[in-house]
């Protein structure tokens, strides 16, 4: 079983994150998304994307793990190609659902941004995880929740890396609906269903005027990011922290909290 599923059938593409219980971003399944992503982005039978993940969460994000001896520049250049395949899912010239269940933090709430409509269990939790490790947004969650919510609460969720639950992200805005986690499923599916027979090609030009009216912001953002990212992966704060938060995630418990000193 591949730990990313990409399937497409009459106009419909599903993306399934399948590494259950994290959907953690380890190599093979990071490999699943960029193929899958790089493979929608030249089709022209599709017509809309259901991105959805099996198991209890949606994703945990990256994979941390993997973080300790890289370089900076090694992890800046990675980090390009990442936001290029982000920004590719973000703009495909049709409706991208997201259907989220559980934990939904770091980078697996930047992916669920990518979504044109996103739908949430009611047990569904979105998290900037970042700040608990002492490093910032790298696929630019940020910029993208102030984009729907505003400012104040985007700044005020990256700094507590509090977890939102479902109802709250509703009522800000930030997702679309609150399904039953036991209807996630068929609630995502009449989505997908009722934007598969409807006006792709008016949805590709709404979602183009959307992008005219935001770039300046989050793309100005979004070419920060690489050069940012290396110099803090290496931050005293952040190395300190990796062993520990590491451990944590082996182990399946809840990151603890650092003290950290601002270097």
């Amino acid at each position: 079983m591949s730990a990313c599923e990409f399937s497409v059938d009459d106009g419909l593409a599903i993306l399934t994150l399948n590494s259950p219980p994290q959907n953690r971003f380890v190599d093979e399944l990071s490999q699943g998304l960029r193929a899958a992503i790089t493979e929608l982005d030249k089709r022209n039978d599709v017509r809309v994307l259901l991105l959805r993940a099996n198991g209890p969460d949606f994703s945990h994000g990256g994979n941390i793990e993997s973080w300790p001896g890289l370089s900076s520049e090694y992890f800046s250049a990675a980090l390009v190609e990442t936001i290029a395949i982000a920004n590719t899912l973000q703009d495909l010239p049709y409706p991208v659902i997201a259907a989220v269940q559980g934990y939904c933090g770091g980078g697996g709430f930047e992916l669920a941004l990518c979504g044109d409509i996103i739908i949430a269990a009611d047990n569904a939790r979105f998290c900037h995880s970042e700040a608990s490790i002492g490093v910032f947004t790298f696929l630019g969650g940020i910029q993208r929740v102030a984009e729907r919510v505003g400012r104040t609460r985007a700044m005020e969720w990256a700094v507590t890396a509090e977890q939102v639950d479902a109802s709250t992200a509703l009522s800000a805005g930030l997702i679309n609906e609150v399904s039953p986690v036991s209807e996630l499923e068929a609630t995502a599916g009449r989505w997908a269903k009722r934007l598969r027979n409807s006006a792709t090609l008016a949805h590709a030009a709404h979602k183009r005027l959307l992008r005219a009216w935001s770039n300046g912001g989050v793309r100005a953002a979004d070419a920060l990011l690489a050069e940012m990212s290396g110099p803090i992966l290496h931050s005293q704060d952040t190395q300190n922290c990796l062993p520990e938060a590491i451990q944590a995630a082996q182990a399946g418990l809840p990151r603890p909290d650092f003290d950290f000193i601002g270097r």
